[in-house]
């Protein structure tokens, strides 16, 4: 007898009601696509002559077909910390396949920019829609209709929501996502975060900021925030798309070998001849929520309320912000992990991990167990952690207990009731509230506003003294449609400082904020945007502003009927800005995925 939470379970039955009709034409799409088989019996001589015409001792085995050939779509690039290991998986991987009589070719590349390079910079405005070029690069690689399975190689901001909403459009393809870790822990959080606010004081160099900061991230492997890269691996393992455990072991350890080993061993394993588990089956409503409740239950980032819409999208499937925000209210804070508590990935995968999480959500009724996953009968597979015995792999149960209760803890048990992620809403639209990186005291905010259309000009008038009061910075013309939806990542320490000096702070915003970012009462991913007339467009300074976690609500208090818009600031171009006007242009809202690859797609 199912034990779900009658909240999980309400929200699920309204998502399937209302995907109905989205997710039947999905399913009816993927069936056909998995009828008319690979094609690669059906091509013609010269075709497949060029498909296999460089693929050396893997040749005689593409020409005869008898045995799947995995198409590997990577974003390894050597800038990024997080996918510079992923330059030799490809060889590795191929040599895998073999050993179980298979066969893989690298489909293609796809972009995969760093978004903490690009914070506070120019080149952020092309960050969001990076994830749809990722999804039509992931789209073209497969195009080539020479695969029976996919691996994606992939981890961070908007490199996993790309490739997966790519890879749906192929879902009748079973498909492993493959990580590859984090890098090991550097200087401790609570020191980097103090140089960061000295800095932004004027009390610390930049060249002792640089020092902490490269003392932060030092090495190959993913950030060790739990930010959006990282939030990215445990919504892969609630919804079952990696091999369980994979999310957190470090790069370049056997056992992050033999995990890649182990999925791509797997994948030959499920492919429509045996075990058949395709991507599209994988990724039905129930996963989404499971997505949704890791989310919550760990306090990922903000990022996610727009990437779990964008990915459900792409399968077929409705999901909103009120259905986030329902969840959030049933599902129990169990993980502080920096920047909502002291310790990093690291501290939580040896805390218990994901793991723990998933085996104690499970058994307090919060995850759907019953969901198809790649690696095994259930959900419930995913609750072991992976070990080597005697150079082995081998699972075994997850901890049933946290080795640190001030960083991970039972549902029963939690750091607060709720996951912290509010739907807030009045009179200047809906934005999403992260409550979870608040003190409660400071979750209602009433004051003055000063209005701005960059972060720049906010740290301006920071430095110059103007924001020494209770005040809510509003920051507009920062939606997908006007600049791109870029991460205002500037604006943490500054309004750090403010709050730490006792104002009453808070920041309203059509923008993004960083995964790694909290601290700060804000209502971001404001819709509908200042681009188009939104609300926000028509405020003024000293217009006052309210904010509230408890009631959920975002209100302008000031009569502003009767008012103007404020005009688009001039556009920017330069870094290839330009080349994506037609995806602003073609954007919709936050709410939906901010997505203009799926609304000209109509899905």
């Amino acid at each position: 007898m199912s034990n779900l939470h009658p909240v999980i379970e309400a929200v699920t039955a309204r998502i399937i009601e209302k995907s109905k009709p989205g997710r039947q034409r999905y399913l009816d799409l993927i069936a056909r696509q998995g009828e008319a088989g690979v094609n690669r019996e059906r091509m013609s001589c010269g075709n497949l002559a060029h498909a296999f015409a460089a693929s050396g001792d893997d040749k005689g085995a593409i020409r005869a077909g008898g045995a799947m050939n995995m198409g590997i779509v990577t974003a390894y690039n050597d800038m990024l910390s997080a996918h510079q290991p992923y330059g030799r998986y490809p060889e590795a991987i191929k040599m895998f396949a073999r050993e179980v009589g298979a066969t893989a070719q690298v489909a293609g590349g796809v972009p995969a920019m760093c978004d903490g390079v690009t914070q506070g910079q120019s080149g952020m405005e092309l960050s969001l829609f990076s994830r749809d070029t990722i999804a039509l690069g992931t789209a073209v690689a497969l195009s080539h209709a020479m695969f029976e399975g996919v691996l994606l190689l992939g981890i961070c901001d908007k490199i996993v929501p790309g490739l997966l909403m790519g890879a749906l459009r192929f879902g009748h393809l079973p498909t492993i996502l493959v990580p590859a870790g984090p890098m090991p822990t550097g200087l401790a959080n609570k020191e980097k975060q103090r140089v960061r606010q000295l800095y932004a004081e004027g009390k610390a160099t930049r060249t002792e900021l640089l020092d902490a900061e490269a003392a932060s991230y030092h090495g190959a492997g993913t950030c060790t925030f739990y930010g959006t890269a990282n939030s990215n691996q445990m919504m892969m393992e609630v919804m079952g798309l990696h091999m369980p455990g994979a999310a957190f072991i470090n790069p370049g350890t056997k056992l992050r070998t033999e995990l890649t080993r182990a999925a791509v061993h797997r994948l030959a394993e499920i492919g429509a001849e045996g075990d058949y588990r395709p991507l599209g089956h994988c990724v039905d409503e129930k996963a989404i929520v499971n997505a949704c409740v890791g989310l919550l239950a760990t306090g990922g980032s903000t990022n996610h309320a727009i990437h779990i819409p964008a990915i459900a999208r792409a399968a077929g499937i409705k999901i909103d912000w009120q259905d986030l925000d329902e969840l959030s209210a049933a599902v129990p804070l169990i993980a502080r992990v920096y920047p909502n508590g002291a310790g990093d990935v690291n501290h939580f995968h040896a805390a218990g991990g994901i793991g723990f999480v998933i085996r104690t959500l499970l058994d307090a009724g919060l995850l759907h167990r019953d969901i198809m996953t790649v690696a095994g009968t259930n959900l419930g597979d995913y609750g072991r952690e992976p070990v080597l015995n005697e150079d082995k792999l081998m699972w075994r149960d997850g901890p049933a207990e946290s080795a640190d209760d001030t960083m991970l803890r039972r549902p029963e048990m939690p750091f607060q009731p709720d996951g912290g992620m509010r739907l807030v809403q009045g009179n200047l639209g809906r934005a999403t509230f992260k409550t979870s990186a608040v003190d409660k005291e400071r979750w209602t905010i009433e004051a003055p506003c000063r209005v701005f259309e960059t972060q720049e000009a906010v740290i301006a008038a920071f430095k110059a003294g103007e924001l020494e009061k209770d005040v809510v910075v509003v920051v507009r013309f920062q939606g997908p449609r006007a600049n791109g939806m870029p991460e205002l990542h500037k604006l943490t320490p500054p309004l750090g400082v403010l709050q730490d000096r006792g104002f009453k702070v808070a920041l309203v915003t059509d923008g993004r904020m960083s995964g790694a970012s909290g601290k700060v009462p804000a209502a971001i991913h404001l819709t509908p945007e200042a681009l188009g007339g939104g609300p926000i467009a028509y405020l003024r300074d000293g217009d006052v502003v309210r904010l509230c976690g408890h009631d959920g609500s975002l209100q302008v208090l000031t009569d502003i009927s009767g008012r103007d818009p404020a005009p688009q600031p001039q556009s920017e171009d330069g870094l290839g800005r330009e080349l994506f006007a037609m995806m602003r242009h073609a954007a919709d809202g936050a709410e939906m995925g901010a997505s203009a690859m799926l609304s000209a797609a109509g899905l």
